[in-house]
């Protein structure tokens, strides 16, 4: 990461101020670190800074106050709503090198981890210890703790353990004065005034920059098994879900359309069934004694009886599972070089047969030029959809068409008592759509909470609402 070119003055009293600070301003870095996985703004941070101790990230924040300069704070990049984007001369600070265990528990069951760490990590990490950290997601190799704190990030396994939010025993973060926070200390009970920890999650690095975190762990789950079923329409798939969960102890509950199938198929993946059926479920539950393996044959067989799936698989084996997984996992990424616009949205799980009714219908009249891709997380209310672009099309005027449609989603959303966005945040993306989900009262209490922590607007500015 070595640059010959002088640095901006600005940069040089940084350096003075942190001696030994991994500070780069080579343009190869400047467009790695300065977008997440979106890719309508180009990168043009002022440098990239890679702090390796909490007392650097302290400095960092001090020195911007100071320089009147503006933060963005960088986890693993994963997001994709635009929230980790430097294209206006900020100083990207990426939480990389901070990726340590720093401690584990066995009395309280937590894990205290840097912000740079992977997912993927700390599963590893609770592992050793004959423990589990339940939140999970496709991107668990690359995105970082962090990021999932900052987004409270949720993915395939909320129908059970609840979003990130669930798990966060504590934090240490830094303000947008430098000043740093120790927030609830792992604390089971503690009615001791505001819980500014359950503020920080979700906040997108617009309130803090999250340093260290202390997660809750749990027990391993019961062993479990997967079963893929083939459905003949979409108006059946909440029939499916409610005689699934009323039989069994569900671990997930995911749907995707032959779309979404074709593209993971084209990736790599192994067909599942010789014939093609119009929407698909991935769903795992608990099994291990007769009984339990008896009841997901029943919520099978009542299922097929009475017309709601076509056919269905289950897994033999560890292998065959993750098989079954990679038809949901592998979406994101067969879809990348489509350079798709998503929406991601939430509502009540009793408001989701309505709902996709009418968003159906809205995306077949708005899209009849573009392939959109649908996949969710049904079990907590999740969709995502995906609108790909077709190789002739300008991307300009093709986001322009999509954030029309975006709209009218935004419009049915509260409707129906939604979210624009589940779980990948506001960001720079979904923030013209905040007013259908959030009172302008809620944003304005929000502004002012920003001016507390952020007296400067310093930490990512322009995120989530303008100043």
């Amino acid at each position: 990461m070595t640059d010959p070119r002088p640095l901006d003055a600005r940069l040089e009293r940084l350096q003075t101020q942190v001696p030994g600070l991994r500070l780069t301003t080579d343009p190869a870095d400047a467009e790695h670190y300065g977008r997440d996985w979106t890719r309508r703004w180009t990168p043009a941070p002022l440098a990239v800074a890679l702090p390796g101790s909490v007392d650097e990230v302290a400095a960092i924040m001090r020195w911007a106050v100071e320089e009147d300069v503006a933060i963005v704070p960088s986890g693993g990049r994963t997001g994709l709503s635009g929230g980790a984007v430097a294209a206006n001369g900020e100083l990207v600070l990426s939480l990389e090198r901070m990726n340590r265990v720093l401690d584990f528990d066995l009395v309280d069951r937590t894990l205290t981890v840097q912000a740079g760490i992977a997912l993927e990590a700390v599963h590893n990490a609770a592992r050793e210890h004959g423990l589990v950290y339940p939140v999970d997601f496709a991107a668990r190799g690359s995105c970082s703790i962090g990021g999932n704190i900052a987004t409270n990030a949720g993915g395939i396994r909320v129908i059970r353990y609840g979003n990130t939010r669930e798990w966060i025993a504590g934090l240490k973060v830094v303000t947008g004065n430098g000043d740093v926070l120790e927030l609830n200390r792992a604390l089971i009970k503690n009615s001791s005034g505001y819980d500014l920890r359950q503020l920080m999650i979700g906040s997108e690095g617009t309130l803090g920059i999250v340093v260290e975190a202390t997660l809750r762990l749990t027990d391993p789950p019961p062993p479990t098994n997967v079963m893929l079923l083939a459905l003949p329409s979409f108006e059946m798939l909440m029939q499916v879900f409610a005689a699934f969960r009323e039989r069994l102890t569900l671990e997930a509950f995911e749907f995707f359309t032959d779309r979404a199938l074709r593209h993971v198929l084209a990736h790599g993946a192994q067909k599942p069934f010789d014939e093609v059926h119009p929407f698909y479920v991935v769903t795992e539950f608990a099994v291990g004694d007769e009984a339990e393996d008896a009841a997901a044959m029943a919520a099978f067989e009542y299922c097929l009886e009475n017309g709601l799936v076509s056919d269905g698989v289950i897994s033999q084996s560890d292998a065959q599972a993750a098989q079954l997984w990679r038809l949901r996992e592998g979406i994101t990424e067969s879809l990348a070089k489509y350079k798709p616009y998503k929406n991601d949205v939430s509502v009540r799980i009793s408001a989701m047969p309505a709902f996709l009714a009418e968003t159906q219908a809205l995306l077949a009249r708005e899209y009849p030029q573009f392939e959109v891709v649908w996949f969710g997380h049904i079990g907590d209310g999740n969709l995502h959809i995906n609108v790909l672009k077709p190789d002739d099309a300008d991307y300009a005027v093709f986001v322009d068409q999509c954030e029309h449609v975006t709209q009218l989603l935004s419009d049915a959303l509260a409707r129906h008592g939604g979210s624009i966005s589940a779980e990948h945040g506001i960001g720079l993306v979904k923030k013209p759509y905040l007013l259908g989900t959030r009172s302008a009262a809620e944003i304005e209490a929000m502004r002012g909470i920003k001016r507390v922590l952020d007296p400067k607007g310093l930490l990512n500015p322009g995120k989530v609402f303008d100043a």
